[in-house]
């Protein structure tokens, strides 16, 4: 994982934007910086390179919301989940090709849209909330520890259990936070998460932090119906670039 400076500099821009939109909207830097990355390097790869400026951006986002004990103590059954998730899809990344299983997600997110847009609520996510926490939790760990990408998961189960901008973005990156850590002990075990590694993500931190906090004063002004339309758009956008980056 020797990258020149050209890749660096390539690397450095991809950790600028994805830390600028987790700060606007709450989440999605490794949903952006992903695929991004795997443009130029295998997926395993671009999600080791995401995992220290991960666990920062998370920790920043939660703490911009204020409230961490009272967030931290609604949250943590639905990032508990999400953490059981991570590890057995991470260890499934591991010796299993993930492509199929981005196909399976972009489909999900647009069947998902469809079902919205011809007014079709899945109201059983609201009426049974541990079964949803449940279902929801757990399958947001194991996409995220397949493809690095929790999010939409974790958006819709927002969108549909009505949660307001801050409980969305606590309970999301509570659950990045958890999932992120046992990710990073989990490469560490199998010998993914090299030295090499942690230095560039270490030198990516500086870029990141300061483009997630100008996002962060850019989300303080969005409304929340605003806000609401800004994610049903992000997934329906990364529904698109995960099926089109599966058939390149």
């Amino acid at each position: 994982m020797n990258f020149s400076l050209e890749p660096l500099i390539f690397t450095a821009f991809i950790f600028l934007l994805a830390a600028f939109i987790h700060g606007s909207i709450g989440f999605g830097f490794p949903m952006v910086a992903t695929p991004l990355l795997a443009l130029f390097t295998d997926l395993q790869t671009a999600i080791v390179l995401t995992l220290i400026p991960t666990l920062l951006v998370n920790l920043i986002s939660i703490i911009s919301e204020g409230n961490i004990l009272l967030a931290s103590r609604r949250h943590l059954s639905l990032a508990l989940l999400a953490m059981l998730g991570s590890a057995i899809g991470t260890q499934i990344l591991l010796f299993v090709n993930s492509e199929i299983f981005k196909v399976l997600l972009g489909v999900v997110i647009l069947i998902y849209l469809l079902l919205e847009k011809i007014k079709l609520k899945l109201s059983w996510i609201k009426e049974q909330p541990n079964f949803s926490k449940f279902t929801f939790g757990l399958t947001a760990g194991l996409v995220g520890g397949l493809t690095n990408v929790m999010a939409p998961v974790l958006i819709i189960y927002s969108l549909e259990s009505k949660h307001s901008k801050s409980d969305t973005i606590q309970a999301s990156n509570l659950c990045f936070l958890l999932g992120k850590i046992i990710q990073i002990i989990l490469f560490s075990v199998y010998g993914a998460f090299t030295q090499n590694a942690l230095s560039i993500s270490s030198v990516m931190l500086i870029v990141t932090v300061l483009a997630l906090y100008v996002g962060i004063s850019v989300r303080k002004k969005i409304e929340i119906k605003v806000y609401q339309k800004i994610l049903r758009t992000l997934l329906f956008t990364l529904a698109l670039v995960l099926l089109i980056q599966v058939s390149i």
